[in-house]
This record gives structure tokens, C-alpha cells and sequence, in this order.
């Protein structure tokens, strides 16, 4: 990687997903893809979610982030839509920033669909779904029976659903 790239990805790093700021739109697995073009750099994001409020603010802290390295003339935010963003594009360092801010991160589909996740807290696995519906259309609300915490999870999203 040369150290244009280098400057790039760390900046890109540093945007962190607005709701929930211990994690970066890298460690979502939200950068598909960065190519320069002469004095402009295209950064392909994949959404979360169809239709999520936070990809204005998302393009506007890209845009910010990268012109602090005043290297590129024209940047170039583009969301794209295949492929397909699902839960598993979130890296282990995003799934431990998920913990730290006390959301489970999302789990992964058994072969029938079903899912389980850990309390984030404490752990235990002896939780139960609340509500499917939590605060953003990527959460739910769950309770840990472990600690008595109720506690929010993303939803996995999967090309298999």
C-alpha cells in the first residue's frame, strides 16, 4: 500500500458512525472501496440500511476528514448498493467497539436463520429479545437475565435473509 493510501485509510478510520462513536465506518465495513483519480478521490460506501439517516452526516465527516490531508482538489462520497452490506463486514475490532459502547454486536446466522447474542455487559448468554424494533432500524432491544440489563444489539443482516 503506498503511503497516499496509507493517509487515507487512517483518516478514514477516524469517521466514526454517528450514533455510535466507538466505531469507525471501516470497522462497520462500510468502505467498499477507494480509487484515486488525479487530484480527486472517490471513497464507494455500502449503507447499513436502506434509507438511514446518518449517511448525510456520514459523507459530510468523510469529506471533512479527508481534506485535512490536503491532498485531494475533489473528493467524492458515493453509496452504493451492491454489493450488499451485511453484518458480517463488521471487522473483530469493530465487533469489540460495539461491546464498548454497549451494544451487542451482530451475531452470526445459524444455517436456519435463527440467532442468538451475549449480553454485552456481563456476557451471559441468557438473554431475551424485548422489542425487534429498538432506537435505529440496524437495533433491537434485548434483556440480559444475567445482569438485569436490558441492552441494544444489531440486527444481523445477511444475503441469506
Amino acid at each position: 500500500m503506498q503511503k497516499v493510501e496509507i493517509l487515507i485509510w487512517d483518516s478514514l478510520h477516524k469517521v466514526k458512525d454517528p450514533e455510535i462513536d466507538t466505531v469507525s465506518i471501516v470497522d462497520l465495513g462500510m468502505v467498499e472501496d477507494v480509487q484515486i483519480m488525479d487530484d480527486t478521490l472517490i471513497v464507494k460506501m455500502l449503507p447499513t440500511f436502506m434509507g438511514c439517516p446518518a449517511l448525510d452526516i456520514i459523507k459530510k465527516n468523510v469529506e471533512t476528514e479527508i481534506n485535512l490531508l490536503k491532498i485531494f482538489n475533489n473528493i467524492a462520497v458515493q453509496f452504493i448498493y451492491h454489493p450488499p452490506w451485511t453484518s458480517d463486514r463488521v471487522t473483530e475490532q469493530g465487533r469489540e467497539n460495539l461491546k464498548k459502547f454497549g451494544i451487542a454486536p451482530p451475531p452470526q446466522l445459524d444455517e436456519g436463520g435463527e440467532w442468538h447474542v451475549d449480553c454485552p455487559y456481563c456476557d451471559s448468554t441468557y438473554t431475551t429479545l424485548e422489542n425487534l424494533f429498538g432506537p435505529t432500524a440496524c437495533r433491537s432491544i434485548l434483556y440480559c437475565k444475567g445482569c438485569k440489563n436490558p441492552f441494544e444489539a444489531m440486527k444481523p443482516v445477511s444475503t441469506l435473509m
